[in-house]
C-alpha cells in the first residue's frame, strides 16, 4: 500500500477519539468523543463507521472483535487502534495545524487567541 496521504478533518478526529480511548476504543465510544471534539455540532453514528471503515481500507487503524459482554446476549464489540501509518499520517496533521496556528497568531497577533 502507498502512501495514505493528507488526512480529512473528520477523520483527523475519528484518529484522535481512537487514540484518546485506548483500549476503549470502539464504535459507540469513539463517536461519544468525536461528539465531546465537535462540540457544540452533533454527529452521526454512521458517519463515525463509514469513516472507520475508510481508514482501516486504507491501513490507518485496525480492528478486532472482543469477546461478548457479559449481559445475556451480549454481543461482541469491534474495538479500534492505530497502526503506524495512522500514527504518522495524524502526527503530520498535527504538526501543520500548528504551523496554521502559529502563521494565524503571527498575522492577527494580539486580536487572535485560539478557542479551547
Amino acid at each position: 500500500m502507498g502512501e495514505p496521504g493528507s488526512l480529512g478533518q473528520f477523520e483527523q478526529l475519528v484518529l484522535t477519539a481512537i487514540v484518546s480511548l485506548g483500549d476503549n476504543a470502539y464504535g459507540v465510544t469513539i463517536h461519544a468523543r468525536v461528539e465531546d471534539l465537535t462540540k457544540p455540532r452533533t454527529v452521526k453514528l454512521g458517519a463515525v463507521y463509514a469513516t472507520l471503515d475508510r481508514l482501516e481500507d486504507k491501513g490507518l487503524v485496525a480492528s478486532w472483535l472482543s469477546e461478548p459482554t457479559a449481559e445475556r446476549g451480549g454481543r461482541s464489540r469491534r474495538h479500534y487502534r492505530l497502526e503506524k501509518p495512522g500514527e504518522s499520517a495524524l502526527r503530520d496533521s498535527v504538526q501543520a495545524a500548528r504551523r496554521v496556528c502559529d502563521v494565524i497568531a503571527q498575522s492577527w497577533g494580539a486580536k487572535w487567541k485560539p478557542a479551547r
